[in-house]
């Protein structure tokens, strides 16, 4: 039994890649049965791979079929279909096919692009597209998006290379293998069944020319340039970095005009669909979350007007120039000896690595849940104030759990009773209000349940838990975990509106709201918490209000929705969970829709699940 699930049977994605599926990929799926344009051919161009030598036309092979990849350093999607490609270079190159990946992003150096190369074995050139001419000259606009031409330089075939991944979807094998039918079809002399198809993933990353910079800031009022330093990085900055920055899970950082200005379009993109930042909370919600994240319609209007009109730089803002230091307020992050950030609000009192040496972790193939038991070696009651799970290895941990369990208790649902900490993707640390604690018992032992998921290479890992000693005296609440779930699922074969209804235990007296966490698998659709108040002597009838309302569950964010202030909970009350399931063919998620789905732990099997943190005085 497990809080975050995922198995790579049916879900092999790093942490980073999870996080673009709801932020970064992008473009349908749609396959289209017209022909591409017959009259494109692949004319001259001129690439520099990453020792800065050139890269022509010439040096492709005469009489070859030509596959032409456009990737991004940065862009989860090319990491993961850089082995796909890899694999049909294997397959091919005996059979007169040249493959040619091209670099067309501005924020892509020679040097990252020589990171990727090492990183991904590609057995085929690599070369940076200057100025993305070669992108403008085939009109590509994706990374991963491939062009096929065939003997006599004709173009074959464009778009995606297979359907695998897509907008917050992932399958254990592709449906279809686009590339690679038509390879085989343009080989055998045939005509491409399915010439074009919409490629999947993140924007290229372009230099405007400065008459499309002119056209774009003509709709611009005189003097109201928009420039990254005055008006974009204070909304990155709010919004976005603190994912978005060195060592966390953002595939890219957000803190450098560079990076930033090539990233514009996509930025403008996913908040534009509202799928960055995360968030999920509905318009029938009635509780307010302290970690909500929405941009303002201002907000999102800054982004677009700056994409569009070139995305300028402007003047960075002047230093203070400050006589005495001590008057400057500085806030320091926490650090561990080796430099390593921890979000909490002190240096722990206690560290455990989950495991006593590093895990090693295939380049691909199945990677079960991994369970490591740590003595704590607590003779006491330790209360806690603050808790970070912090990953050795963000590429390659999905999720990790804590629970603690005192001896003699059983596993399963019961467990579940001790849950302390997850870290998922989006994770922050949330440490608790003055006063308010968790209690690990005396004789504990720490239980963790962690989910690793290969990436095309072999890697290592060696995560950690932290935790922030609370002084017992100061506690006034004692905070805890408790759920409303439901067990019995049987979700038909086919039905894409299943809805499931699920009680809670009655609430004790004087309890607080603090959060609530929603948990289904990739058939989870929508799930609605409601707060029921205890039964009147006087009236059998018992009111309930909408606390929570997640309209489009999201597997790929396990949101913790942390209330703003803490609710004072009816004695007697209960909550009441609503979720549905779209176990139909129209959810891209689903691994199989001709499948009865019932309770379990892995992806393609379901939990129903309403956990919610609250705190009764002690």
């Amino acid at each position: 039994m497990s809080l975050f699930d995922c198995d790579v049977r049916r879900i092999r994605v790093c942490a980073a890649t999870l996080f673009v599926f709801g932020y970064l990929v992008a473009g349908g799926s749609h396959v289209h049965a017209d022909s591409v344009a017959s009259d494109v051919r692949l004319s001259r161009f001129e690439l520099k791979n990453s020792l800065g030598a050139n890269i022509t036309d010439a040096d492709l092979e005469e009489g070859s079929c030509v596959v032409i990849a456009f990737l991004g350093t940065e862009c989860p999607l090319a990491k993961l279909y850089a082995a796909t490609l890899s694999d049909l270079h294997e397959r091919y190159q005996s059979r007169g096919v040249s493959f040619l990946a091209v670099m067309s992003n501005r924020q892509d150096s020679l040097e990252e692009i020589a990171a990727f190369e090492r990183r991904t074995e590609l057995p085929f050139p690599v070369g940076k597209d200057l100025g993305n001419r070669f992108a403008d000259a085939l009109a590509a606009q994706r990374t991963p998006e491939v062009f096929l031409f065939d003997s006599q330089r004709g173009l074959r075939y464009r778009g995606r290379i297979d359907d695998q991944y897509g907008i917050g979807t992932i399958l254990d094998r592709p449906r279809r293998n686009d590339l690679r039918e038509a390879i085989d079809e343009v080989l055998a002399g045939k005509p491409v069944s399915v010439p074009q198809t919409d490629a999947v993933g993140c924007l290229i990353g372009r230099r405007k020319s400065l008459e499309k910079i002119s056209s774009d800031s003509a709709v611009q009022k005189e003097g109201q340039a928009i420039t990254y330093h005055e008006h974009i990085a204070p909304i990155l900055s709010a919004h976005c970095v603190d994912c978005h920055r060195e060592g966390e899970i953002g595939p890219f950082v957000l803190n450098d005009y560079d990076e930033v200005a090539g990233w514009a379009d996509m930025i403008v993109e996913t908040t534009r669909e509202g799928r960055m930042p995360p968030w999920h909370a509905g318009p029938l919600s009635t509780a307010t979350f302290r970690n909500e994240r929405k941009l303002s319609d201002e907000e999102l209007g800054l982004l677009e007007r700056w994409a569009d009109s070139g995305a300028e730089e402007g003047e960075a803002p002047v230093k203070a120039n400050v006589s005495n230091p001590a008057e400057l307020a500085v806030i320091e992050d926490v650090r561990d000896e080796n430099g390593r950030i921890w979000e909490l609000p002190r240096q722990p009192d206690y560290v455990f690595p989950i495991t006593d040496k590093p895990v090693s972790i295939p380049a691909s193939g199945e990677v079960k849940y991994r369970y490591f038991r740590v003595d704590p070696g607590f003779e006491e009651d330790v209360w806690v104030s603050a808790m970070q799970l912090r990953p050795g290895n963000r590429s390659v941990v999905h999720h990790i759990l804590v629970f603690a369990r005192q001896p003699g208790t059983r596993t399963g649902l019961h467990a579940q009773r001790g849950f302390l900490d997850g870290y998922v993707p989006g994770y922050r640390v949330e440490p608790f209000a003055p006063g308010y604690a968790k209690r690990i018992p005396a004789g504990s032992e720490l239980i963790f349940q962690v989910h690793y998921t290969p990436t095309g290479s072999p890697q290592e890992d060696l995560s950690e838990f932290a935790i922030v000693r609370a002084t017992e005296s100061e506690i006034t609440h004692e905070v805890r975990t408790d759920s409303v779930l439901q067990t019995k699922l049987a979700i038909p074969p086919g039905e894409s509106n299943y809805q499931v209804t699920a009680y809670g235990s009655r609430l004790p007296k004087d309890a607080e709201l603090l959060a609530l966490m929603p948990h289904m698998h990739v058939r989870g659709k929508s799930f609605r918490y409601e707060l029921q108040s205890a039964r009147s002597w006087w009236s059998s009838n018992e009111s309930a209000s909408i606390l929570l309302d997640v309209p489009h569950y999201d597997f790929n964010w396990q949101t913790s929705y942390v209330l703003a202030e803490p609710l004072k909970l009816p004695n007697g009350g209960r909550f009441i969970a609503h979720a549905t399931y779209d176990n139909s063919e129209k959810n891209l998620s689903n691994p199989d829709p001709t499948q009865t789905v019932r309770w379990g732990d892995q992806t393609w099997e379901e939990m129903m699940i309403g956990y919610y943190h609250y705190a009764v005085r002690r």
